[in-house]
C-alpha cells in the first residue's frame, strides 16, 4: 500500500493524497523505450476503481515505445519538453499542453535532445501498458 493520506473515519478508501515522489520511479520495460521512468500513483492496486494515474519522465532524448492499444488515453506535460509522434507526424510538447490519443492510435513520446519530459499520463485501469 502506498503511503499518503485518506479521509479520516474511513471504511472504504476514498481520497487519497500523495506526493509523486514518494511513489518509486520504475524503468519503463518495454521494448523500445529508451531512458524513461514510469510512477504509478493510482491504479487498481491502490483502489482505483476506473483509470490509472502514470508519471513519466523521459531524460533528454529518451522516449516511450511506439505502440498502439485499444483504448484512448490522455496526457498532460508537466515539466521539460519533446515531442508526440503519430502518424500524422509530430508535434511538440510543452508544460501545460494536453494530448488525447484514440483507441489504436499509433504514438510515441520523445524527450527533446537538451531536457527532460515530465508528464502524467491516464489510461483505464484495467490496461496495463508501458510499464
Amino acid at each position: 500500500m502506498i503511503a499518503g493520506n485518506t479521509l479520516a473515519g474511513s471504511k472504504e478508501r476514498q481520497m487519497q493524497v500523495i506526493h509523486h515522489q514518494q511513489v518509486e520511479a520504475k524503468p519503463v520495460a518495454v521494448e523500445g523505450a529508451e531512458r524513461a521512468t514510469i510512477r504509478e500513483i493510482f491504479t487498481a492496486e491502490t483502489g482505483a476503481p476506473t483509470f490509472a494515474m502514470r508519471v513519466f519522465e523521459l531524460a533528454p532524448g529518451g522516449c516511450t515505445p511506439r505502440h498502439s492499444h485499444p483504448w484512448e488515453h490522455e496526457v498532460f506535460v508537466l515539466e521539460g519538453g519533446g515531442n508526440v509522434e503519430t502518424a500524422e507526424g509530430s508535434v511538440p510538447l510543452s508544460p501545460g499542453t494536453a494530448v488525447y490519443l484514440a483507441p489504436n492510435e499509433e504514438h510515441q513520446f520523445r524527450g527533446a535532445p537538451d531536457r527532460r519530459l515530465k508528464f502524467l499520463c491516464l489510461i483505464p485501469v484495467q490496461q496495463a501498458c508501458c510499464r
